[in-house]
Parts: structure tokens; C-alpha cells; sequence
């Protein structure tokens, strides 16, 4: 058996003690409940749309290995090391999305997703973490050298990528995107006052969405009167966590999964609550809340402002994202085509969450002397 002492200096053991094997492991826990929920929840829905029962389900299992790679093979770069994956995988999925509504594919009124070489990914999936860690560098840059663009920069970079998201249209991710860049230039040194006009805004982009997007309109007025319009997945979903109770009615025995179009996506929440009950569910909160949280300690204690920004952008976004997901599963937000992190079927979100994720355990890692490793 393989041992790794404290005093090995080779980069696998300075990596096993100083990563943050807690996170690692609620990670790795989200994606094996994924998994699992996946095998309940998939099978009905590729019977519905005529391809193989495990159809999904292979499909995500073949994903997951090259996602823990990912996690893990990023997880032992340094903070230069993240910034260079950062910022070229940030150059190459601009380009992708500036390509995206060009010659990408239309799905329910939306050109989001690209088929390269017998592939379809989404690539805003991957520009949402690295433009998170590209604008923590840029922000940290104006602060060691004023002289330096950075604000300016990332300014013209947050109007670039928000563009090329409402051209799909993705209002969502655009406003997930503004979210976390506001929280970061925040953090940054912004003053309040233009936090507030930021988040003025933002309301704004909302608003114009709701007016200029049909099927944004559609969807908000049907969360603020049901009766405005259809409403099937949501009252599905809620009938399904409510019948499931504390305990679930056991595994295979759920009944959504069999009428809900994307229960193995979107509503793989409702699954879980239907067939394993609110005790599950409450468990995949946890989950959520620990990595969120966790990451938010860590960064607090980091002397470099770029780990701390970089850190914040990349739990902000984490947490925001399973918030979302399970909010539109209760009803409380209109639906959004939002993926549960590491839980819902989706190869692109699956890959960009390891990649997001496993730049956050770099960053997070801790020297031998108690600070962040470099």
C-alpha cells in the first residue's frame, strides 16, 4: 500500500495534505448521488422519447470518470496555474459562444448548444467559471497596480459576455453572471453606492428581458398567476415532493419520473423527494451548503485578494446555481433550465462544474506554514 508522508515534497503528496479533502468529498458525494438518481430517473424518460432505457445513464457514467480527472487534475495546479487554464479556457469559450447562435442547435426556442465532432456542449457552461476567475485576476491587478486596466477590462468583458448570452437568448446565465461579478468588484474595493446601481441594473436587464423574450414573459407570468398559463411541470413536481414525505415511497416507486419531461434534468430534485423523501433531500442541501460555506471560510483566511475574489466568484456561482434548481422545484422561482451541480443529467454542466470546482480546491489549498498555497 502506497503511503504519503507529510514530509514528501512530491506534487501528489503536497497536494493530498494540503487540498481540502472535506470539499473533495461532499463533491465526490454529490456526483454519486447524481449517479444514482439518474439510474431512477432516466430510464422513464428515454422510453418516452424512443432511445434505450440506460440511455442517460450511460451516457452520464461515461462523463463522470473524465469529470473526477478534471476535479482532480486541476485541483493540483497552483494559482498561476489556474489563471493560465483559466484564461485560455475563457478565450476559447468566448469564440465558441460568440459562435453558438450562428451555428449552434435550437432547442425549445434557445441556441445554446454546439455539436463538435459528435459532441453537443453548451458553452457558456464554461466560460461562467473561468470568466469568474479571469475578473478576480483583473480586479486584484487594479489593485496591486493602479496604473493597470483591470476594472475597465472587466467592465468591457462582463457587457461582452452578457451579450452573446441574451444573442442565445439565456437571460438566466446572464444574470447569474452579473450576480457573481458584482459580488466580486464589490469585494474589490466598489463602493456602495455603484454595488447599487449595478443591482439596478440588473433589474433593468430583467425588465427588458421580460418586455423583448416572449418566453421570459411566459414564464414569469405563469410563476406569479398559474392560471395565466401551463404549469404542468411545476404542479408535477410539487405533487411529487409532497407525496414522497419524510421517507421517500422507496426506491423505483415514484411516479413522476414516468410524466415529467425533464425529470432527470430540471426536476431531478422532485425525483429525489418523491422516491427518497424530504431526509434525502435535506442531506443534498447539507451538501450544498457545506461546499458554499466551506469555501467562503477558506477564501476569508487567504492573504492573496486574487485566491480570495477567484474563491468567492466560484462558491458564489456553486451555491447560486443548486439555489436556483431547487427553488424553481418548489415553486418559488419561475423555471429555469438550470442544472442541479454534479446531481442533473447534462455532460457540459457535468465537466464545467469539475473544472469550476477543482480551480476552487487549487485555490483553497493550504501550505505547510497555514496559508494558501501558491
Amino acid at each position: 500500500m502506497i503511503t504519503l508522508a507529510r514530509a514528501d515534497r512530491s506534487l501528489v503528496a503536497r497536494w493530498w495534505w494540503s487540498v481540502d479533502r472535506w470539499t473533495l468529498a461532499a463533491i465526490l458525494l454529490l456526483a454519486l448521488i447524481g449517479a444514482l438518481l439518474g439510474m431512477a430517473a432516466s430510464p422513464a424518460v428515454a422510453e418516452r422519447i424512443g432511445v434505450a432505457p440506460f440511455h442517460f445513464v450511460h451516457r452520464q457514467l461515461a462523463y463522470l470518470p473524465l469529470a473526477v480527472a478534471v476535479l482532480i487534475g486541476t485541483s493540483l495546479l497552483s494559482a498561476d496555474g489556474v489563471r493560465r487554464v483559466a484564461l485560455a479556457g475563457f478565450g476559447v469559450g468566448l469564440v465558441l459562444l460568440a459562435a453558438t447562435p450562428i451555428v449552434g442547435d435550437e432547442i425549445k426556442g434557445a441556441t445554446r448548444w454546439l455539436s463538435l465532432g459528435g459532441l453537443t456542449i453548451q458553452p457558456s457552461e464554461f466560460v461562467k467559471p473561468t470568466f469568474a476567475v479571469v475578473a478576480a485576476w483583473l480586479f486584484a491587478g487594479q489593485r496591486w497596480d493602479p496604473a493597470f486596466p483591470g476594472n475597465v477590462v472587466a467592465i468591457a468583458l462582463l457587457a461582452l459576455v452578457v451579450g452573446l448570452l441574451a444573442r442565445q437568448p439565456d437571460v438566466g446565465m446572464a444574470t447569474m453572471v452579473t450576480v457573481v461579478w458584482c459580488a466580486q468588484f464589490f469585494l474589490a474595493g466598489l463602493a456602495l453606492g455603484w454595488l447599487v446601481l449595478c443591482a439596478l441594473g440588473g433589474v433593468g436587464l430583467l425588465g427588458l428581458g421580460y418586455v423583448l423574450l416572449p418566453h421570459v414573459s411566459d414564464r414569469i407570468d405563469q410563476f406569479l398567476d398559474p392560471s395565466s398559463g401551463d404549469t404542468y411541470q411545476s404542479d408535477v413536481a410539487m405533487m411529487a415532493i409532497e407525496q414522497g414525505g419524510f421517507f421517500g415511497r422507496g426506491p423505483g416507486q415514484g411516479q413522476v419520473k414516468d410524466i415529467l419531461p425533464d425529470a432527470h434534468a430540471d426536476y431531478i430534485f422532485a425525483v429525489a423527494a418523491e422516491e427518497f423523501g424530504s431526509l434525502a433531500c435535506l442531506l443534498i442541501i447539507v451538501l450544498f451548503a457545506f461546499v458554499t460555506l466551506r469555501a467562503f471560510a477558506r477564501a476569508s483566511g487567504d492573504r492573496s485578494l486574487f485566491g480570495l475574489l477567484a474563491v468567492t466568484g466560484l462558491a458564489t456561482q456553486f451555491g447560486l446555481q443548486a439555489l436556483i434548481n431547487m427553488a424553481v422545484n418548489v415553486r418559488l422561482l419561475p423555471p429555469k433550465g438550470m442544472t442541479l451541480p454534479f446531481v442533473s443529467y447534462g455532460g457540459s454542466s457535468l465537466l464545467a462544474l469539475a473544472l469550476g470546482m477543482g480551480m476552487l480546491l487549487a485555490l483553497t489549498r493550504r501550505r505547510y506554514d497555514g496559508g494558501a498555497e501558491p
